[in-house]
């Protein structure tokens, strides 16, 4: 039943993980990443990258499988952002 739990929650995370490619779809036809908080991000980008460290140090790919999914994606959402981020004037 634990192990059942773990590869759930893992495939989970992972489908959590790439969810900003919503957000990254959504940039794309706006063309504009105005209404997109860059600090939300990168707080998440620290998130991912302290569990990927964590997970790694107990050695558990539950853990580090799903975080490093979402960190690609997250330094992906911000690099779209980045690219389509107009400046302010």
């Amino acid at each position: 039943m634990l192990d059942a739990l773990a590869v759930l929650a893992a495939a989970w995370g992972v489908l959590m993980g790439v969810s900003p490619v919503l957000q990254i779809r959504r940039i794309v036809e706006r063309r504009s990443s105005a209404d997109v908080s860059m600090a939300y991000l990168w707080v998440l980008i620290v998130g991912f990258a302290l569990w990927v460290a964590y997970g790694l140090s107990i050695a558990n790919a539950a853990i580090v499988v799903p975080n490093v999914v979402a960190l690609v994606v997250g330094f992906t959402t911000i690099g779209v952002a980045f690219r389509y981020r107009r400046p302010i004037g």
